[in-house]
């Protein structure tokens, strides 16, 4: 496992991390989640993610009971703001969500400070400023050690740079956007000037494009799946997609690997990308995709050419 700085901090997390997105506790209770964790934890992964949204809070409270066996200078955890309720105030980036959102969300973690602080999604409804500020806050009290965005248009998060320069305030040091082989603008021509910039580092997640990129839907779409579960993803499956899907799977069989650890080799392999964000069901999930890093030396200038071909068709056509 390679470990990486995020950003300019002197914060080192691992090249691959593991999220709780969709699964914790609803299909990993407490001894599932503990099971996932420690497994993660021996093969090297130091990075542990969550929302105050994920799965209305109770994604936290499962991590923070399993997060009180590990010790907690070997870990990193994150979690994000902005859905936290559905009062005016519950939701969003302002100073009172801001800090009552993350003082609710440590409760349910069981920690004094969590390490990264993300901003889940932009507010258009509150200034930049209020947020610089309320991080900064935060910060400062101890309660949170850096902090960054998610989903953030690249001239906002520009304008919270400057802004906290500005005003002698922390800056982001990482931004926490949706990458894979089908979606790619953000992070490889939005964001492209604020790396060297700003140094800006990237927490990026759904490598396997909410598992289509796992080939598991090549014939249909498995009861208890994603797509089963949330409608809304089944536009994504159009016959382009399924095509592409075909051809990426050839490859992968071509290369002796399976198309999800090539798709999660593949994101590895962006040197913008400081870590990828993995999510699990189960233990032999995650030590599948775990395994992706394996895969990195297979993907030569050539392999990586033609993936691009293929994938180039449906280039934000899963977006």
């Amino acid at each position: 496992m390679e470990y990486r700085r995020l950003g300019r901090s002197g914060l080192c997390v691992s090249e691959l991390s593991f999220g709780s997105w969709l699964t914790f506790g609803k299909h990993l209770d407490v001894h599932a989640a503990k099971e996932c964790m420690k497994y993660a934890f021996d093969m090297g992964v130091n990075f542990f993610d969550n929302a105050e949204v994920y799965g209305k809070g109770q994604a936290e409270e499962v991590m923070g009971h399993v997060l009180s066996t590990f010790r907690r200078e070997e870990v990193v955890i994150s979690t994000k703001i902005f859905w936290g309720g559905e009062s005016p105030n519950e939701k969003g980036l302002s100073r009172k969500h801001l800090i009552e959102g993350t003082r609710a969300s440590l409760k349910r973690l069981g920690l004094q400070y969590v390490d990264v602080l993300f901003c889940h999604r932009p507010d258009f409804d509150t200034p930049v400023e209020e947020t610089v500020r309320a991080v900064d806050f935060l910060m400062k009290n101890g309660e949170v050690l850096y902090w960054g965005t998610s989903e953030w248009p690249v001239e906002r998060l520009e304008e919270a740079f400057i802004i906290a320069k500005e005003l002698g305030c922390a800056a982001p040091i990482a931004e926490q956007p949706q990458y894979n082989l089908f979606i790619r603008e953000r992070v490889e021509e939005e964001y492209a000037p604020l790396y060297e910039k700003y140094g800006l580092g990237t927490t990026t997640w759904s490598p396997l494009a909410s598992g289509i990129l796992t080939g598991k839907y090549r014939h249909g779409i498995p009861e208890g799946s994603r797509l089963a579960e949330h409608i809304w993803l089944r536009d994504k499956l159009t016959p382009q997609v399924h095509e592409c899907v075909d051809e990426l799977s050839n490859l992968a069989e071509g290369l002796g690997v399976s198309l999800a650890q090539m798709s999660i080799a593949w994101c590895l392999k962006n040197p913008n990308v400081t870590t990828v964000l993995l999510g699990a069901s189960s233990k032999e999930q995650l030590s599948h995709n775990v395994a992706s890093l394996e895969v990195k030396s297979k993907l030569t200038k050539e392999v990586m050419a033609e993936i691009k071909r293929v994938s180039n068709r449906c280039f934000s056509v899963c977006a």
